[in-house]
């Protein structure tokens, strides 16, 4: 069937009523800024370009789907973070967002640190050379085995997260004849504006030690007291995709407080305080996320302010931001495979891909954006539920959006702003090979996490 002859889906105007989307935008070839990585464009003949490369010459030499990552983006908002918090400040990309030998060079590079939370994470780190002091070590349940790798190699840091866990880094610093800087990770009893699943710093969930009653309080007690330990710092962290800054404003003022009553009761003034990451990224243009020098400027003022008021120095500031860097320099690349119309409602896109690639959407409801990129179209636009080939009828990609009403199987379609998470969970559910992560920059493109093969499932099947 030529594309032409596709049969239209339903049109926005018969839809209006249908759960939630954005309208569709007066030009479907036109490309929001906002939730694009700084190199994309289309070429003269209306394809998408990233990195000086069409997404049909990257498809033809890696496959689909695949995930395209823009180093010189990635590169760039790195410095951004680094010049908007400056030599005063630490910046800690958080690794759990996406992390690969290749980023840790570039972040080693650019100047920032890295924050990991897994044995696995922490190898990755140091195999490609990042030096262990600019390492934060994270998780609810470090095991002995990663908490002695990380003392042994000699992390900048790691993040306490309940009591038994004080007690043990300090016994294996201790047997390593060391002390281990440590900060000790508190809720604050503060409710992100976010999804209840990724919502860090309420009480009733498994993160931290908790402010309100006390405990921290206790935490702080033991730290001081045992000799393997340096408490250098409290960290918080309030949760993920947030744009409204009061969250952190709260968040800070309990800190501080917190840090006034340990200088009240111990004589000793903490020099760090870590206000996590979570800051939110642009996934469609309904998205206004903050620049990095206006979030500096926010929390800093937030923390001298409210450390005026308590007299206390103020301590240096960290900040963890992983979604924030990676999220928007990469994008998902898929062909179509079937369309199916269903009347009155919206068409059907299958793609070849789907949640073993991009788990976000059946898991927090996550929203996102989706382009026809191999082609430009002067077609209708319909609205369309773009899905995976998995067997789950949530297997759901993006779950409303528009595109032209002559897309056609064949066709390249995008998703923007999947730098973040999308590869970190993607899984080999019906034995899907996970994609690879291609970096593309000044004309030249590379996989930097290779695809998967058949043989790579069979090798791990070892019955």
């Amino acid at each position: 069937m030529s594309r032409s002859a596709h049969p239209a889906g339903p049109r926005h105007a018969d839809v209006l009523t249908e759960g939630h989307y954005s309208a569709p935008a007066a030009d479907l070839n036109a490309l929001d800024a906002k939730v694009w990585s700084r190199t994309v464009t289309r070429d003269a003949d209306g394809a998408l370009t990233v990195g000086g490369i069409t997404v049909a010459r990257l498809a033809e030499e890696f496959g689909t789907p695949a995930y395209f990552l823009d180093e010189s983006d990635f590169r760039a908002r790195c410095r951004a973070w680094a010049d908007a918090f400056g030599p005063g400040a630490d910046v800690f990309y958080a690794g759990k967002a996406f992390l690969s030998r290749a980023v840790v060079r570039w972040l080693k590079e650019e100047g920032l640190n890295l924050d990991v939370c897994s044995g696995g994470e922490l190898t990755t780190a140091l195999d490609a050379g990042m030096p262990a002091e600019r390492i934060a070590f994270h998780g609810n349940n470090k095991t002995v085995a990663e908490i002695e790798r990380a003392v042994e190699a000699g992390v900048g840091r790691i993040v306490l997260d309940s009591f038994q866990e004080i007690v043990r880094v300090a016994h294996i610093a201790q047997r390593h004849g060391v002390r281990q800087r440590v900060q000790i990770r508190v809720t604050v009893g503060v409710e992100a504006h976010t999804h209840e699943f990724i919502a860090t710093a309420h009480e009733d969930q498994k993160f931290g030690i908790a402010l309100a009653d006390g405990q921290a309080a206790e935490a702080v007690r033991r730290a001081l007291n045992l000799d393997g330990l340096e408490l250098i710092g409290v960290h918080s962290h309030i949760g993920s995709q947030i744009f409204d800054m009061a969250g952190f404003e709260v968040s800070a003022r309990r800190v501080v407080q917190l840090l006034a009553e340990i200088r009240d009761e111990h004589g000793v003034e903490l020099p760090e305080i870590d206000l996590g990451g979570g800051l939110g990224i642009a996934y469609t243009s309904e998205d206004d996320p903050r620049e990095p020098h206006e979030i500096a400027k926010a929390l800093s003022d937030i923390v001298t302010r409210e450390c005026e008021s308590a007299k206390l120095r103020t301590p240096r500031i960290s900040v963890e931001p992983g979604r924030a860097i990676v999220g928007p320099t990469a994008f998902t690349l898929y062909e179509v495979g079937t369309i199916k119309p269903l009347e009155g409602l919206r068409t059907y896109v299958s793609v070849d891909g789907g949640m073993s690639d991009n788990i976000r959407t059946a898991l927090y409801d996550a929203e996102y954006s989706v382009a026809l990129v191999s082609r430009t179209s002067d077609a209708e636009p319909m609205l369309v539920r773009v899905v995976g080939k998995h067997c789950e009828s949530g297997d759901i990609v993006v779950k409303d959006a528009f595109l032209p009403a002559d897309l056609a199987p064949g066709d390249l379609i995008a998703v923007p702003a999947t730098g973040a998470y999308c590869r970190s969970m993607a899984s080999n559910y019906n034995h899907a090979l996970r994609p690879p992560v291609v970096a593309v920059r000044d004309g030249e493109a590379r996989a930097i996490v290779r695809r998967e093969t058949e043989e790579d499932l069979l090798s791990l099947d070892v019955g």
